[in-house]
């Protein structure tokens, strides 16, 4: 059976591209752009990345980035996977200590470095790093005895909170920030916006809610004892379904 050929963004993220025997010696590679292209990003937002202005930070013309990169799209695939940090190392920690480190990480990371939430993350991890993480995480979940499908799906779960939490954390201290321009500035204002507009005939308990005050100040509710609430109960039912598969693992 004929393997089917690497997308290009692939190729180039693990190096397997074919290297041409024609022309002259490249003078730049991939890593290089992607490194410039980061820092244009953590400088300036993921809006001061464009194909010309990496261009400029590597001294070359914009149009000899695309020998390197097929698009700013690629770009910013490749950028994802290279702005990650790597993740936490297991060191013989039982998978629920483990996991909650590494779910903790991926918020983290993604916290330092807020452009990266503007990436869409349409397709499932295909670079070096972004795969390190998620091996690292059915390694954590080896001997509870889940299934393979049952690991990545409980990893994918983990990573779609981190990234949830971060840009809930990001968004609103940014609208704290922001201050009168339109935007939600912060759970106080929050709060305050859904006193005004809520019937209690038509949301009883989210009225209720907002009448004891449950929307705050922002440091009340964003914190990491909210953060470590959903995730343990997120482990709490990987705890159930260890449990029911008899795992020995179970109590983490």
């Amino acid at each position: 059976m004929t393997k089917r050929a690497l997308p290009p963004v692939v190729a180039r993220m693990w190096g397997r591209e074919t290297a041409s025997r024609h022309g002259p010696r490249p003078s730049l590679d991939l890593s290089r752009i992607v490194d410039a292209a980061i820092g244009i990003a953590d400088n300036e937002g993921l809006e001061g990345v464009r194909m010309s202005s990496v261009a400029a930070q590597v001294g070359v013309a914009t149009m000899s980035l695309y020998r390197y990169v097929g698009s700013k799209d690629e770009l910013l695939t490749v950028m994802a996977d290279a702005a990650a940090p790597e993740p936490p190392a297991i060191d013989g920690r039982p998978w629920r200590d483990y996991l909650t480190e590494w779910t903790r990480a991926n918020r983290d990371f993604l916290l330092d470095r807020p452009w990266l939430l503007q990436i869409p993350r349409n397709t499932p991890p295909v670079g070096p790093r972004a795969l390190r993480w998620l091996d690292r995480a059915l390694a954590a979940l080896a001997g509870t005895g889940l299934e393979v499908a049952e690991r990545i799906n409980i990893a994918s779960a983990l990573t779609g909170y981190a990234n949830t939490q971060a840009a809930l954390v990001h968004g609103m201290t940014v609208g704290a920030e922001a201050g009168g321009d339109g935007t939600i500035g912060g759970l106080a204002d929050y709060g305050d916006i859904l006193g005004q507009v809520l019937d209690p005939a038509d949301h009883p308990e989210l009225a209720a809610a907002v009448h004891a005050r449950a929307f705050g100040a922002a440091e009340e509710w964003i914190d990491d004892a909210d953060f470590a609430f959903g995730l343990n109960l997120l482990l709490d039912g990987v705890q159930a379904l260890i449990a029911r598969h008899g795992g020995g693992a179970a109590a983490g």
